[in-house]
């Protein structure tokens, strides 16, 4: 059976932390920050991940913690981004996937709370010149939708706008199921649409866009295949089997379960709707901080709410 992820970090536990494989560990309260860098050809093909460097922010109650951890995650992420993120020039932000898809509308709710600033230019008040980072933003939606591939329609714009990277926001799928809404990946290797799902689009990377592109996503499902396994798991190790011995007959018998009478399934939680919404907010204000960091936490505030 093969298990699916978009995680570095839980790719590099399947694969047992091959060679080539650096990793190092934070805590900040019940923050956990890890930083994988993958550096070779052959440690990218063991993980089936680009070689660069991967950050992941977790909080085991991330959708329900306070405002104050919440905003203690958006400062995390406001950090990491600031060694990604190029000093100067204008940034676009593309917010990925469905918005009439409640696990696939990350992307496009982030873009809601978002301080977009390029158009400010010379309009704004005395106190805020030369302190604005210009930030302009895009939903390309989905192929099904638009009839154009994503990577089409933002290279159009990334030709237009000459930012200095592009960041791109999208869902993302799991090995762990409680790693929904409780886990934020930033990479500077770019993002391939779909590939979570086993929906494979074009990438969006500094070869197809001829910027630097840093992605930031958190993973809203995980395989319904993946939870069979792991309960037919803990039912053998309770009826004091070895896994080992029958890890071949429970993969049989999971697609036998999954694929060949229902297809290839992937579950979200039944509160994805509000826990979306509330990561949307944590990615938002961890990317206005970071995209503006000559701006108090207060100013950034009042100009998200004026825009509102």
């Amino acid at each position: 059976m093969q298990i699916r992820t978009d995680l570095a970090m839980e790719s590099r536990d399947i694969a047992r932390s091959p060679s080539g494989v650096s990793t190092r560990v934070f805590h900040r309260g019940p923050l956990e920050e890890i930083h994988v860098r993958i550096e070779t050809e052959e440690a990218a093909h063991a993980l089936e991940k680009d070689m660069g460097s991967y950050i992941t922010l977790s909080h085991p109650a991330l959708s329900w913690c306070s405002a104050e951890e919440r905003m203690d995650m958006s400062r995390a992420l406001a950090d990491a981004l600031k060694w990604l993120l190029p000093p100067f020039g204008d940034l676009l932000v593309v917010g990925l996937g469905n918005r009439h898809m409640t696990a696939d509308a990350l992307g496009t709710q982030v873009l809601d709370s978002l301080l977009i600033t390029r158009h400010l230019k010379g309009l704004t008040e005395d106190s805020l010149d030369g302190r604005l980072r210009g930030v302009c933003a895009m939903a390309p939606g989905v192929l099904g939708v638009t009839g154009m591939e994503t990577a089409e329609g933002i290279r159009g714009i990334v030709e237009h706008v000459h930012p200095s990277a592009v960041i791109a926001i999208d869902a993302l799928a799991a090995r762990e199921s409680a790693r929904i809404c409780t886990t934020i990946q930033i990479t500077d290797t770019g993002i391939r649409p779909g590939s979570g799902v086993g929906n494979h689009r074009e990438g969006l990377n500094r070869d197809t866009l001829g910027v630097p592109v840093i992605a930031i996503g958190v993973p809203m499902v995980v395989y319904a295949a993946v939870i069979a396994r792991d309960a037919l798991t803990l039912l053998m190790e309770d009826m004091a089997e070895s896994p080992e011995e029958h890890g071949q007959a429970i993969d049989a018998l999971v697609d036998k379960i999954t694929k060949q009478k229902m297809g290839e399934l992937v579950v979200t939680p039944r509160e994805v709707d509000e826990m979306v919404g509330k990561v949307a907010r944590i990615i938002a204000d961890g990317l206005n901080l970071a995209f503006q960091p000559r701006l108090t936490e207060e100013e950034i505030t009042a100009l998200s709410h004026d825009r509102i």
